[in-house]
């Protein structure tokens, strides 16, 4: 839905300033209540048994002994749950996955829960729980996996997305083309043509409060959840479908969220929180140890990617192809479709294709992390790029410049692009004080673009203006990178009054209408638009509060920097009325004054943004050190440019861990190695420079301020940029994410 808005005409006075978060002083303070800070009278305390192997049977348990113990109070195992066998796929896989049932798919499965008086009862009655096992098979590598006489994850996969569709059992659950032209006569055209195999490893979000949550469930079928998530109305709707609940019987609060970054967007042990809590008649409380964190919860996808990219003598790209295969875990997901859908989508071409699979692994089921699928792709696509630039002997900046995508270019993902920021993004790179540098010996820069579609999504609003003027506003997505502040910020702009009028509240279930999960970097735009809605409608009210209290018709009243004026020169005897005093005057000229809106935020703008990254190699120990970083990204609009630059800099040091340290370690026995940030190292300070960053704003044309999400996109380049500068600094392209010191050596020692 267009807005036909001036944008270079429009001016604000709230908006863009960089005001006080409002939760610092409650951070700071230890106040804000995380996940793990709740509590009820006569709670029980719920613990999980995992499995120890990768991919085994579960013949038997048997929980006898562990029921005997004193002080527990509840144990579940699979049996304990409903059977969609034959039903609703989507909901069996994932009750499946907070529960084994029959298979332990993976090492950390859950395969039963306790709910006991404390702790050390609940860890007691875990040793009492024995489970016996028959070790199957298991593949845990994403190219071995597709190979025909893998192990079979589930017997019932059949590769969907292929004519004609197969009979037969697979790991590839899905496969995706996107794509337009015809790549093979793009290629013929081409004077040099590239191809490159490239390989990621799986990393985590690494958010620092792990899991928890506080359930209650009576049996009359009420219950309450608190628990740290990204979406607790999606909590709610998936926690009531998977126990046969009544959606409107659950309540679903959210706590502050000590990170997230898409990892906390998916039920991992809620339902079993509940199902404890409904058998023992108490609340259940249940945390995770790091360690189930990383073994049990949402990472990213390992990947195989090839590219193959031809250009032309003029640096004119003639042809662009890409296979990326994706590790989704234990269940079908959506990554190879979103690394197809994102691999082009900075250039302009011709001629495309992209092919996407979803590869079944024995490994944790998958997890969105920032702009999911896409730093894998932009990794093999940018590092193309640069051999390309190099082979034709320009300048990589220079070569995006000319191929980079604009208005009116088709997507190699398939719509037409309206007004974008990734040809502003270079240029600002070209000319960035970062590109005129000099670098030292084993040095080196490296250039990346990256891209990210953004969401909108279902979103609902409450506005409420208090009798001394104070504004309360309810929303339901959940803040998870400063959205209190900026919605805080619209709903000032809008009303007229000062930012430290206004007061955000995060609503729960039972106080709003549904609300999207906070993902896809949909939280200020869509929240935002609502909120725009919303407080246009209490602006309406107040307009008729003033012309009833003037005795005019409504449409001789405007609204102008929080007072109500008469216009027209026959009115020009009444005084205006402020805010305050409308809102002083409410319950006698007609109850409370609101504004409410419900929205589905269609027009989310697409996003991409543009690093640049300088890295020192040690050279006989393979050791990098990145010494400068730069992030250009267009965000429509900065609504609070501090907390903007916060995300291009939380994407740009995380991807730099993914790029240099990160990774997870699978022994030949199927289980993990490093589950623990002792092990899984993600970067501290000392790892990173200071990033420095630059926002542009080039309007989203389908938002009131032409905002745009931020949030994702920049961990997108990272990858790629660190390669391109690794690989110019050893003279030596590398290809195999993370660059690892050991990596690096073996880079340096076959190309001798």
């Amino acid at each position: 839905m267009p807005y036909e808005t001036d944008y270079t005409n429009q001016k604000f006075s709230v908006i863009g300033n960089r005001v006080n978060r409002p939760d610092g002083v409650d951070k700071v303070t230890g106040r804000a209540k995380y996940g793990a800070d709740a509590s009820a009278a006569g709670q029980l305390v719920g613990k999980i048994l995992r499995s120890p192997h990768a991919h085994a049977l579960i013949k038997k348990i048997d929980t006898s002994k562990a029921e005997k113990l004193p002080g527990v109070k509840a144990i579940v195992t699979g049996d304990d749950f409903p059977d969609f066998t034959g039903g609703n796929r989507s909901l069996m896989d994932t009750l499946e996955n907070c529960m084994a049932r029959g298979r332990a798919l993976y090492d950390g499965h859950a395969v039963a829960a306790v709910a006991a008086v404390d702790a050390q009862t609940a860890n007691q009655a875990l040793k009492l729980i024995k489970v016996t096992y028959k070790k199957l098979p298991h593949v845990t590598d994403v190219d071995e996996a597709m190979k025909p006489n893998a192990p079979i994850v589930h017997d019932w996969i059949r590769t969907a997305g292929v004519d004609p569709a197969p009979t037969t059992a697979s790991n590839i659950s899905q496969r995706n083309e996107f794509g337009h032209g015809d790549v093979e006569t793009g290629f013929a055209q081409a004077d040099i043509i590239i191809e490159k195999t490239f390989k990621t490893e799986q990393t985590h979000q690494g958010y620092i409060e792990p899991h928890a949550c506080l359930a209650t469930l009576g049996p009359d079928g009420v219950g309450e959840l608190w628990v740290t998530t990204q979406g607790h109305f999606t909590f709610r709707n998936m926690c009531a479908s998977l126990l046969g609940l009544d959606v409107a019987k659950l309540k679903v609060t959210s706590s502050e969220i000590g990170g997230g970054f898409g990892g906390k967007t998916h039920v991992w042990m809620e339902p079993v929180a509940l199902q404890l809590a409904r058998k023992s008649n108490r609340p259940v409380k249940l945390v995770m140890t790091r360690e189930e964190v990383f073994k049990a919860t949402g990472p990213t996808s390992s990947t195989s990617v090839d590219v193959k990219i031809g250009a032309k003598k003029n640096g004119r790209i003639t042809a662009a192809s890409a296979e990326l295969r994706y590790q989704s875990g234990a269940f079908p997901g959506m990554w190879g479709m979103l690394g197809a859908m994102t691999s082009f989508a900075c250039y302009d071409l011709k001629h495309v294709k992209s092919v996407g699979y979803d590869v079944l692994c024995n490994r944790p089921k998958v997890a969105a992390y920032r702009a999911p699928s896409a730093p894998m792709a932009a990794f093999g696509v940018e590092s193309v790029i640069d051999l390309l630039a190099a082979e034709l002997k320009m300048d990589p900046v220079e070569f995006r410049i000319k191929n980079a995508a604009k208005k009116g270019t088709q997507a190699s993902y398939g719509p037409v692009y309206g007004p974008i920021g990734i040809g502003p993004t270079l240029e600002a790179v070209k000319n960035h004080p970062h590109m005129k540098k000099r670098l030292g010996k084993n040095q080196g820069r490296g250039v990346a673009c990256g891209f990210w579609f953004n969401f909108g999504g279902q979103t609902c609003t409450d506005l409420n203006i208090g009798i001394d003027g104070s504004v309360n506003l309810t929303v339901g997505t959940v803040d998870v990178g400063g959205s209190r502040a900026s919605l805080a910020l619209i709903a000032a702009e809008e009303l007229g009054v000062d930012y430290d009028q206004v007061r955000v509240t995060i609503g729960d279930t039972s106080s709003l209408g549904h609300n999207d999960t906070t993902e896809g970097s949909r939280g200020t735009f869509s929240s935002g638009m609502a909120t725009i809605f919303a407080a246009r409608n209490a602006v309406d009210v107040m307009k008729q509060r003033a012309a009833d209290t003037w005795g005019i018709p409504v449409d001789q009243v405007v609204w102008e920097e929080g007072v109500a004026r008469a216009k027209g020169r026959q009115n020009s005897n009444l005084p205006p009325l402020s805010l305050k005093e409308i809102a002083a005057k409410s319950p006698r000229t007609g109850g409370p004054i609101a504004g409410h809106n419900e929205v589905v935020a269609d027009g989310a703008g697409v996003s991409f943004a543009s690093h640049i990254c300088d890295v020192e190699v040690d050279p006989e120990t393979g050791s990098t050190r990145v010494i400068r970083y730069t992030v250009v990204q267009d965000a429509g609009k900065a609504i609070h440019p501090d907390y903007v630059e916060g995300q291009f800099q939380g994407g740009a040091a995380q991807g730099i861990g993914w790029a240099l340290n990160e990774e997870y370690i699978y022994g030949d026995d199927g289980t993990l190695q490093n589950a623990g940030f002792l092990d899984y190292r993600i970067p501290v300070c000392s790892d990173l420079p200071f990033i420095d960053t630059e926002i542009l704003e080039i309007p989203n044309p389908n938002h009131p301020y032409g905002v745009r999400g931020v949030g994702e996109t920049s961990i997108v380049p990272p990858l790629a940029a660190i390669g391109n500068a690794v690989s110019n600094a050893v003279g030596v392209r590398m290809t195999h994410v993370p660059m690892s010191p050991p990596r690096i050596l073996k880079a340096i020692e076959d190309a001798q």
